[in-house]
């Protein structure tokens, strides 16, 4: 016995059901919370990377920066950090470095 597939069963990936089911899957409502959610797990596991790289070899002073950045999109707290890090980074820079006397420049 062959079964064969009913008219209307199948559905093209391009077809208006398929297309109306999706439209309802990605409405605003549920971008707006999923949004946060990936900010903040993207956010925490790299700022967290950067938390375990100051003991590990690498980039950490680069990487925590990044975490809060991103963080920064979402949260206040996040913000205040960002700013005060990058005075700190400023007056770091900007700091004038004494020249030796005794140096042949």
């Amino acid at each position: 016995m062959i079964k064969r597939p009913r008219l209307g069963a199948e559905q093209s990936i391009g077809s208006p059901s398929c297309m109306k089911r999706l439209s309802s899957i990605w409405n605003v409502e549920n971008v707006k919370v999923v949004r946060p959610v990936i900010i903040s797990v993207v956010g925490a596991t790299v700022l967290l990377t950067g938390v375990a790289l100051l003991v590990l070899p690498g980039p950490a002073f680069i990487v925590i920066p990044i975490g809060l950045a991103i963080l920064a999109s979402e949260y206040a707290w996040a913000r205040r950090w960002v700013k005060k890090v990058r005075r700190m980074a400023s007056n770091i820079v900007s700091r004038e470095r004494p020249i030796p006397k005794d140096s042949a420049v």
